[in-house]
């Protein structure tokens, strides 16, 4: 399979050999289609959830095992949503670059790269994390591009069904770190603890993907993409969606610190949880594109918090 090599940027005064920019253009048009920034937030999820179920005492080799299953999982995933969609990315100038939509990958070759990452991510996750965490990766998987990519064409529930996909990646987690027999042996702590930060995930995932569609609703609008944004265009749906599940997230993020009874991880988890609140009221109230961008960033750090806080202060489960 060759990709024609793209446009790279340099510096003024270098030169690359023809090779060299093939090469770069491999690695960008790579990137683009795995998608490493949501890649690297589901391995964060999987390894804080393999975490706090074993207490920290999970095998180093296996977990990274586990991740890197998952990674190729991930990454089919992306390229199959990108097949899928390639008429509508072409539409959308954030989206028009991808490999697929610009004709640099043909549906053939993809859906061929798609197959052999989901296979063989599969048997890794298998063969290191075993049969539940393999089952959730793959029901991960079908959601995602079985099930959501064409809801998007449809309803604004798309959003409620991708976010049980984004949630999922915490039974990888939770199977690879033998949460099933934990929990057949007693520990209810644990699967307490790795149920909240499902939920947490779940919960997180609305004021998230309602400031990144606000701020691209035009697009999408363009592309014919029903995202609540798209058809509740004065945003009161919209923000009611995003601060209910804000709200509901404040105390399940509270029950990840119950069962380890630390101290720092419950304020960790009030204080991320608050803010989440604060910026999600904020682009309630104003609803503008601004208040958009805080609370996308907002959502990326309180998240970020929650895990690390859950990982350092939750290994006494």
């Amino acid at each position: 399979m060759t990709l024609p090599a793209r446009s790279i940027p340099v510096s003024e005064g270098t030169t690359l050999s023809p090779a060299c920019r093939g090469g770069l253009a491999l690695v960008a048009d790579g990137a683009r289609l795995a998608r490493p920034r949501i890649a690297l937030m589901v391995l964060a999820t999987v390894a804080s959830a393999a975490w706090i179920t074993s207490a920290g005492k999970i095998d180093p080799e296996a977990l990274l095992a586990v991740l890197l299953g998952t990674l190729a999982v991930a990454a089919s995933s992306s390229i199959a949503n990108q097949i899928l969609e390639r008429d509508i990315d072409r539409l959308m100038p954030r989206t028009a670059g991808r490999p697929i939509a610009a004709g640099r990958l043909g549906v053939r070759e993809a859906w061929a790269v798609a197959v052999v990452l989901l296979v063989v991510g599969a048997a890794i996750t298998l063969r290191a994390g075993g049969a539940v965490a393999t089952l959730a990766a793959v029901v991960t998987w079908v959601l995602y591009v079985a099930a959501y990519t064409p809801l998007k064409r449809l309803t604004p529930l798309n959003t409620a069904v991708g976010a049980v996909a984004g949630a999922l990646p915490v039974a990888i987690g939770w199977g690879a770190a033998g949460g099933p027999a934990r929990l057949a042996e007693g520990d209810v702590a644990g699967a307490l603890a790795v149920g909240a930060l499902a939920t947490v995930l779940y919960l997180w995932q609305f004021p998230h993907f309602m400031a990144i569609a606000w701020l691209y609703r035009g697009q999408y609008a363009a592309a014919g993409l029903r995202m609540l944004p798209v058809v509740d265009p004065g945003g009161l749906r919209v923000a009611g969606q995003a601060l209910a599940a804000a709200l509901a997230m404040l105390p399940v993020s509270l029950l990840v610190a119950v069962p380890s009874g630390s101290v720092p991880l419950f304020l960790v988890a009030a204080a991320a949880s608050s803010a989440y609140v604060a910026a999600t009221i904020r682009f309630a109230v104003r609803r503008d594109d601004q208040s958009a961008r805080g609370l996308l960033l907002t959502s990326l750090g309180s998240l970020l918090a929650i895990l690390v806080a859950a990982v350092v202060c939750g290994r006494s489960i």
